[in-house]
Protein backbone atom coordinates (compact mmCIF):
# COMPACT_ATOMS: atom_id res chain seq x y z
CA UNK A 1 0.00 0.00 0.00
CA UNK A 2 1.43 3.37 -1.09
CA UNK A 3 2.02 5.54 1.99
CA UNK A 4 3.13 9.17 1.98
CA UNK A 5 5.17 10.84 4.72
CA UNK A 6 3.70 14.27 5.49
CA UNK A 7 5.01 16.66 8.09
CA UNK A 8 2.75 16.64 11.18
CA UNK A 9 2.73 20.45 11.32
CA UNK A 10 1.22 20.54 7.82
CA UNK A 11 -1.59 18.22 8.90
CA UNK A 12 -2.19 20.33 12.00
CA UNK A 13 -2.22 23.50 9.91
CA UNK A 14 -4.75 22.04 7.47
CA UNK A 15 -6.99 20.90 10.33
CA UNK A 16 -6.91 24.26 12.11
CA UNK A 17 -7.36 26.14 8.83
CA UNK A 18 -10.63 24.26 8.31
CA UNK A 19 -11.64 24.82 11.96
CA UNK A 20 -11.84 21.08 12.53
CA UNK A 21 -11.05 19.26 15.76
CA UNK A 22 -8.79 16.24 15.87
CA UNK A 23 -11.70 14.26 17.28
CA UNK A 24 -13.99 15.07 14.33
CA UNK A 25 -11.31 13.93 11.88
CA UNK A 26 -10.63 10.78 13.87
CA UNK A 27 -14.15 9.57 13.12
CA UNK A 28 -13.25 9.50 9.43
CA UNK A 29 -9.54 8.73 9.81
CA UNK A 30 -9.12 6.42 12.85
CA UNK A 31 -5.34 6.89 12.95
CA UNK A 32 -5.41 10.65 12.52
CA UNK A 33 -4.00 11.39 15.99
CA UNK A 34 -1.04 9.16 15.15
CA UNK A 35 -0.51 11.00 11.85
CA UNK A 36 -0.44 14.37 13.60
CA UNK A 37 2.08 13.05 16.14
CA UNK A 38 4.24 11.56 13.39
CA UNK A 39 3.72 8.01 14.69
CA UNK A 40 1.89 6.74 11.58
CA UNK A 41 1.75 7.62 7.89
CA UNK A 42 -1.41 7.93 5.74
CA UNK A 43 -1.86 6.25 2.39
CA UNK A 44 -2.03 8.35 -0.75
CA UNK A 45 -5.80 7.78 -0.95
CA UNK A 46 -6.27 8.74 2.70
CA UNK A 47 -4.30 11.91 2.07
CA UNK A 48 -6.52 12.77 -0.89
CA UNK A 49 -9.61 12.25 1.28
CA UNK A 50 -8.04 14.35 4.05
CA UNK A 51 -7.47 17.21 1.61
CA UNK A 52 -11.14 17.07 0.57
CA UNK A 53 -12.32 16.92 4.18
CA UNK A 54 -10.31 20.00 5.13
CA UNK A 55 -10.83 21.89 1.83
CA UNK A 56 -7.09 22.32 1.35
CA UNK A 57 -5.42 22.19 -2.10
CA UNK A 58 -3.84 18.73 -2.30
CA UNK A 59 -0.42 20.05 -3.29
CA UNK A 60 -0.23 22.18 -0.12
CA UNK A 61 0.14 19.00 1.95
CA UNK A 62 3.57 18.37 0.45
CA UNK A 63 5.01 21.77 1.35
CA UNK A 64 7.94 21.87 3.80
CA UNK A 65 6.07 24.28 6.08
CA UNK A 66 2.57 25.77 6.35
CA UNK A 67 2.05 28.42 3.68
CA UNK A 68 0.99 32.00 4.20
CA UNK A 69 -2.44 32.65 2.66
CA UNK A 70 -2.99 36.39 2.59
CA UNK A 71 -6.44 37.67 1.72
CA UNK A 72 -6.00 38.85 -1.89
CA UNK A 73 -7.86 42.16 -1.43
CA UNK A 74 -7.79 44.84 1.29
CA UNK A 75 -9.42 43.57 4.48
CA UNK A 76 -11.60 46.34 5.94
CA UNK A 77 -13.60 44.25 8.37
CA UNK A 78 -13.90 46.11 11.65
CA UNK A 79 -17.32 45.41 13.15
CA UNK A 80 -16.74 42.03 14.79
CA UNK A 81 -16.52 40.70 18.30
CA UNK A 82 -12.99 39.39 18.05
CA UNK A 83 -10.16 39.43 15.58
CA UNK A 84 -10.06 36.77 12.86
CA UNK A 85 -6.53 35.40 12.67
CA UNK A 86 -6.96 33.85 9.23
CA UNK A 87 -9.51 33.54 6.44
CA UNK A 88 -11.54 30.36 6.32
CA UNK A 89 -11.24 27.99 3.33
CA UNK A 90 -14.84 28.91 2.47
CA UNK A 91 -14.03 32.61 2.22
CA UNK A 92 -10.77 32.05 0.33
CA UNK A 93 -12.35 29.65 -2.16
CA UNK A 94 -15.21 32.10 -2.76
CA UNK A 95 -12.84 35.02 -3.28
CA UNK A 96 -10.64 33.08 -5.69
CA UNK A 97 -13.66 31.81 -7.65
CA UNK A 98 -14.98 35.36 -8.08
CA UNK A 99 -11.53 36.60 -9.13
CA UNK A 100 -11.38 33.89 -11.81
CA UNK A 101 -14.79 34.95 -13.12
CA UNK A 102 -13.77 38.58 -13.17
CA UNK A 103 -10.48 37.88 -14.95
CA UNK A 104 -12.23 35.84 -17.65
CA UNK A 105 -15.01 38.37 -18.22
CA UNK A 106 -12.54 41.26 -18.35
CA UNK A 107 -10.54 39.52 -21.07
CA UNK A 108 -13.71 38.59 -22.97
CA UNK A 109 -15.07 42.15 -22.91
CA UNK A 110 -11.75 43.68 -23.99
CA UNK A 111 -11.52 41.14 -26.81
CA UNK A 112 -15.03 42.17 -27.91
CA UNK A 113 -13.97 45.85 -27.74
CA UNK A 114 -16.52 46.71 -25.05
CA UNK A 115 -16.36 50.13 -23.43
CA UNK A 116 -15.14 50.35 -19.83
CA UNK A 117 -17.61 51.31 -17.09
CA UNK A 118 -17.06 55.03 -16.57
CA UNK A 119 -18.58 55.01 -13.07
CA UNK A 120 -15.83 52.76 -11.69
CA UNK A 121 -13.49 55.00 -9.70
CA UNK A 122 -15.58 58.08 -10.49
CA UNK A 123 -15.86 59.10 -6.81
CA UNK A 124 -13.30 60.20 -4.25
CA UNK A 125 -13.33 60.12 -0.46
CA UNK A 126 -13.33 63.93 -0.56
CA UNK A 127 -16.73 63.83 -2.32
CA UNK A 128 -19.96 64.13 -0.34
CA UNK A 129 -21.05 60.48 0.19
CA UNK A 130 -24.74 61.43 0.28
CA UNK A 131 -24.41 63.15 -3.08
CA UNK A 132 -22.65 60.08 -4.47
CA UNK A 133 -25.37 57.84 -3.00
CA UNK A 134 -27.99 59.82 -4.88
CA UNK A 135 -25.93 59.63 -8.09
CA UNK A 136 -25.54 55.87 -7.66
CA UNK A 137 -29.30 55.45 -7.31
CA UNK A 138 -29.87 57.60 -10.41
CA UNK A 139 -27.37 55.55 -12.42
CA UNK A 140 -28.96 52.30 -11.26
CA UNK A 141 -32.32 53.69 -12.40
CA UNK A 142 -34.31 53.72 -9.16
CA UNK A 143 -36.34 56.60 -7.73
CA UNK A 144 -36.36 57.64 -4.06
CA UNK A 145 -39.41 55.56 -3.13
CA UNK A 146 -38.87 52.56 -5.40
CA UNK A 147 -38.89 49.94 -2.64
CA UNK A 148 -42.31 51.00 -1.28
CA UNK A 149 -43.99 49.36 -4.28
CA UNK A 150 -42.13 46.04 -3.86
CA UNK A 151 -43.97 43.47 -1.74
CA UNK A 152 -41.16 41.62 0.01
CA UNK A 153 -37.50 41.97 0.97
CA UNK A 154 -36.67 39.03 -1.30
CA UNK A 155 -38.25 40.74 -4.30
CA UNK A 156 -36.55 44.03 -3.41
CA UNK A 157 -33.11 42.38 -3.26
CA UNK A 158 -33.78 40.67 -6.58
CA UNK A 159 -34.90 43.88 -8.26
CA UNK A 160 -31.91 45.82 -6.92
CA UNK A 161 -29.47 43.09 -7.95
CA UNK A 162 -30.88 42.97 -11.49
CA UNK A 163 -30.71 46.76 -11.79
CA UNK A 164 -27.05 46.72 -10.71
CA UNK A 165 -26.26 44.01 -13.27
CA UNK A 166 -27.90 46.05 -16.03
CA UNK A 167 -25.38 48.76 -15.18
CA UNK A 168 -22.58 46.31 -16.00
CA UNK A 169 -21.66 45.10 -12.50
CA UNK A 170 -21.61 41.39 -11.70
CA UNK A 171 -23.82 41.15 -8.60
CA UNK A 172 -23.54 37.79 -6.84
CA UNK A 173 -25.49 36.75 -3.76
CA UNK A 174 -24.64 33.34 -2.32
CA UNK A 175 -24.72 31.80 1.12
CA UNK A 176 -22.63 28.74 0.26
CA UNK A 177 -19.40 27.98 -1.58
CA UNK A 178 -20.50 27.57 -5.18
CA UNK A 179 -23.45 25.17 -5.06
CA UNK A 180 -22.13 23.13 -2.12
CA UNK A 181 -24.83 23.41 0.54
CA UNK A 182 -22.51 21.65 3.02
CA UNK A 183 -20.15 24.65 2.93
CA UNK A 184 -22.17 27.53 4.31
CA UNK A 185 -20.61 30.97 4.43
CA UNK A 186 -20.35 32.53 7.88
CA UNK A 187 -21.93 35.98 8.32
CA UNK A 188 -19.76 36.45 11.40
CA UNK A 189 -16.69 36.23 9.15
CA UNK A 190 -17.78 38.57 6.36
CA UNK A 191 -20.87 40.14 4.82
CA UNK A 192 -19.55 40.95 1.37
CA UNK A 193 -16.73 42.11 -0.82
CA UNK A 194 -16.10 44.24 -3.90
CA UNK A 195 -13.68 43.50 -6.74
CA UNK A 196 -13.13 46.73 -8.62
CA UNK A 197 -12.32 46.66 -12.33
CA UNK A 198 -13.14 49.11 -15.10
CA UNK A 199 -14.43 46.37 -17.41
CA UNK A 200 -15.80 43.68 -15.07
CA UNK A 201 -16.61 45.11 -11.62
CA UNK A 202 -18.05 42.56 -9.19
CA UNK A 203 -19.89 42.79 -5.88
CA UNK A 204 -20.49 39.74 -3.68
CA UNK A 205 -23.02 39.55 -0.84
CA UNK A 206 -23.08 36.78 1.75
CA UNK A 207 -26.50 35.21 1.12
CA UNK A 208 -26.54 33.64 4.58
CA UNK A 209 -27.40 37.09 5.95
CA UNK A 210 -30.96 38.36 6.35
CA UNK A 211 -32.54 39.71 3.14
CA UNK A 212 -32.99 43.14 4.71
CA UNK A 213 -29.29 43.20 5.61
CA UNK A 214 -28.31 42.01 2.12
CA UNK A 215 -29.86 45.19 0.69
CA UNK A 216 -27.44 47.38 2.62
CA UNK A 217 -24.40 45.20 1.87
CA UNK A 218 -25.20 45.16 -1.86
CA UNK A 219 -25.18 48.96 -2.04
CA UNK A 220 -22.22 49.30 0.36
CA UNK A 221 -20.13 47.13 -1.98
CA UNK A 222 -21.37 49.11 -4.97
CA UNK A 223 -20.04 52.25 -3.26
CA UNK A 224 -16.60 50.59 -3.18
CA UNK A 225 -16.88 50.14 -6.95
CA UNK A 226 -17.70 53.85 -7.30
CA UNK A 227 -14.49 54.58 -5.39
CA UNK A 228 -12.57 52.09 -7.53
CA UNK A 229 -11.47 50.20 -4.41
CA UNK A 230 -11.61 46.44 -3.86
CA UNK A 231 -12.39 45.45 -0.28
CA UNK A 232 -13.55 42.68 2.05
CA UNK A 233 -16.12 44.01 4.50
CA UNK A 234 -18.67 43.32 7.20
CA UNK A 235 -20.65 46.46 6.48
CA UNK A 236 -23.37 47.78 8.73
CA UNK A 237 -24.53 50.81 10.64
CA UNK A 238 -24.51 49.41 14.16
CA UNK A 239 -21.23 51.16 14.99
CA UNK A 240 -18.85 53.56 13.37
CA UNK A 241 -16.12 51.73 11.42
CA UNK A 242 -12.56 52.83 12.08
CA UNK A 243 -11.58 53.13 8.41
CA UNK A 244 -12.62 56.33 6.65
CA UNK A 245 -13.46 54.43 3.48
CA UNK A 246 -15.95 52.15 5.28
CA UNK A 247 -17.67 55.09 6.94
CA UNK A 248 -17.91 56.80 3.53
CA UNK A 249 -19.43 53.72 1.88
CA UNK A 250 -21.90 53.30 4.77
CA UNK A 251 -23.12 56.86 4.34
CA UNK A 252 -23.41 56.58 0.56
CA UNK A 253 -25.37 53.31 0.91
CA UNK A 254 -27.65 54.79 3.57
CA UNK A 255 -28.57 57.73 1.32
CA UNK A 256 -29.11 55.36 -1.63
CA UNK A 257 -31.53 53.15 0.33
CA UNK A 258 -33.15 55.63 2.68
CA UNK A 259 -32.80 59.17 1.32
CA UNK A 260 -32.66 61.83 4.03
CA UNK A 261 -35.38 63.87 2.36
CA UNK A 262 -37.74 60.91 2.11
CA UNK A 263 -37.05 59.86 5.70
CA UNK A 264 -37.74 63.33 7.09
CA UNK A 265 -40.94 63.58 5.03
CA UNK A 266 -42.42 60.34 6.38
CA UNK A 267 -41.03 60.66 9.91
CA UNK A 268 -43.74 63.16 10.85
CA UNK A 269 -46.40 60.52 10.19
CA UNK A 270 -44.72 57.54 11.85
CA UNK A 271 -42.68 58.91 14.74
CA UNK A 272 -45.42 58.10 17.26
CA UNK A 273 -45.87 54.54 15.97
CA UNK A 274 -45.04 51.74 18.41
CA UNK A 275 -42.21 50.50 16.14
CA UNK A 276 -41.29 53.38 13.79
CA UNK A 277 -37.98 51.81 12.72
CA UNK A 278 -39.75 48.66 11.60
CA UNK A 279 -42.31 50.74 9.70
CA UNK A 280 -39.41 52.37 7.86
CA UNK A 281 -37.83 48.98 7.27
CA UNK A 282 -40.96 47.61 5.61
CA UNK A 283 -41.37 50.65 3.42
CA UNK A 284 -37.76 50.97 2.24
CA UNK A 285 -36.93 47.23 2.40
CA UNK A 286 -33.95 47.69 4.70
CA UNK A 287 -32.97 46.33 8.08
CA UNK A 288 -34.72 47.99 11.04
CA UNK A 289 -31.23 48.48 12.46
CA UNK A 290 -30.21 50.49 9.39
CA UNK A 291 -33.45 52.50 9.61
CA UNK A 292 -32.86 53.26 13.29
CA UNK A 293 -29.25 54.22 12.79
CA UNK A 294 -30.20 56.47 9.87
CA UNK A 295 -32.81 58.21 12.04
CA UNK A 296 -30.22 58.70 14.79
CA UNK A 297 -27.62 60.11 12.38
CA UNK A 298 -30.20 62.58 11.08
CA UNK A 299 -30.98 63.50 14.70
CA UNK A 300 -34.59 62.41 14.49
CA UNK A 301 -34.03 60.23 17.59
CA UNK A 302 -31.45 60.26 20.34
CA UNK A 303 -28.64 57.75 20.85
CA UNK A 304 -30.41 56.25 23.86
CA UNK A 305 -33.54 55.55 21.82
CA UNK A 306 -31.63 53.88 19.01
CA UNK A 307 -29.38 51.71 21.17
CA UNK A 308 -32.28 50.62 23.40
CA UNK A 309 -34.08 49.50 20.25
CA UNK A 310 -30.92 47.84 18.94
CA UNK A 311 -30.48 45.72 22.08
CA UNK A 312 -34.13 44.69 22.15
CA UNK A 313 -34.34 43.94 18.43
CA UNK A 314 -31.15 41.88 18.22
CA UNK A 315 -32.19 39.85 21.29
CA UNK A 316 -35.53 39.13 19.59
CA UNK A 317 -33.83 38.19 16.33
CA UNK A 318 -31.54 35.67 18.07
CA UNK A 319 -34.60 33.84 19.39
CA UNK A 320 -36.17 33.47 15.97
CA UNK A 321 -35.57 30.33 13.96
CA UNK A 322 -33.54 30.99 10.81
CA UNK A 323 -35.45 30.87 7.57
CA UNK A 324 -35.06 27.63 5.66
CA UNK A 325 -33.10 27.63 2.42
CA UNK A 326 -33.99 25.79 -0.72
CA UNK A 327 -35.84 27.12 -3.72
CA UNK A 328 -35.57 26.18 -7.36
CA UNK A 329 -31.99 25.21 -8.22
CA UNK A 330 -31.93 27.04 -11.55
CA UNK A 331 -33.56 30.18 -10.14
CA UNK A 332 -30.85 30.19 -7.49
CA UNK A 333 -28.23 30.36 -10.24
CA UNK A 334 -29.52 33.80 -11.19
CA UNK A 335 -28.09 35.09 -7.92
CA UNK A 336 -25.22 32.61 -7.43
CA UNK A 337 -23.83 33.03 -10.95
CA UNK A 338 -25.76 35.95 -12.40
CA UNK A 339 -27.55 36.14 -15.71
CA UNK A 340 -25.09 38.63 -17.20
CA UNK A 341 -21.96 36.58 -16.48
CA UNK A 342 -23.60 33.22 -17.23
CA UNK A 343 -24.90 34.43 -20.59
CA UNK A 344 -21.44 35.66 -21.59
CA UNK A 345 -19.88 32.30 -20.65
CA UNK A 346 -22.57 30.28 -22.41
CA UNK A 347 -22.30 32.30 -25.63
CA UNK A 348 -18.49 32.01 -25.53
CA UNK A 349 -18.75 28.23 -25.17
CA UNK A 350 -21.32 28.02 -27.94
CA UNK A 351 -19.12 30.12 -30.22
CA UNK A 352 -16.03 28.03 -29.53
CA UNK A 353 -14.12 30.80 -27.75
CA UNK A 354 -14.24 28.82 -24.52
CA UNK A 355 -14.15 25.07 -23.91
CA UNK A 356 -17.15 23.56 -22.19
CA UNK A 357 -14.89 22.31 -19.40
CA UNK A 358 -13.73 25.89 -18.76
CA UNK A 359 -17.35 27.04 -18.89
CA UNK A 360 -18.32 24.39 -16.32
CA UNK A 361 -15.50 25.48 -14.02
CA UNK A 362 -16.37 29.18 -14.28
CA UNK A 363 -20.07 28.74 -13.57
CA UNK A 364 -19.90 25.79 -11.19
CA UNK A 365 -22.48 24.01 -13.37
CA UNK A 366 -21.68 20.79 -15.19
CA UNK A 367 -23.15 18.73 -18.00
CA UNK A 368 -26.93 18.62 -17.98
CA UNK A 369 -27.21 21.36 -15.35
CA UNK A 370 -25.20 23.73 -17.56
CA UNK A 371 -27.32 22.84 -20.60
CA UNK A 372 -30.59 23.33 -18.70
CA UNK A 373 -29.54 26.68 -17.24
CA UNK A 374 -28.46 27.84 -20.70
CA UNK A 375 -31.88 26.88 -22.02
CA UNK A 376 -33.59 28.85 -19.26
CA UNK A 377 -31.53 31.88 -20.23
CA UNK A 378 -32.74 31.49 -23.81
CA UNK A 379 -29.58 29.95 -25.29
CA UNK A 380 -29.88 26.56 -26.99
CA UNK A 381 -26.65 24.60 -26.99
CA UNK A 382 -25.75 21.84 -29.46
Amino acid sequence: MNRVAIKPEILRWARERADRSAESLRRRFPKYALWERGEAVPTFKQLEDFAKATYVPFGYLFLPEPPEEPIPIPDLRTIRKEAISHASPDLLDTLHAMQRRQAWLREELIECEADPCDFVGSARLADDPQGVGREMRRMVGLDDDWAADVRTWREAVGELRRAIEELGVMAVINGVVGNNTHRKLDVEEFRGFALSDEYAPLVFVNGADAKSAQMFTLVHELAHIWLGESALTDSGLTSRPSQEIESWCDRAAAEFLLPAQALRACWRDIRHEESPFEVLARRFKISPIVAGRRAMDLRLVGRETFFAFYEEYTARERQRRPASGGGDFYSNQNTRVGEMFATQVILAAKGGRLSFKEAYDLTGLHGGAFQEYASRLGVNLP
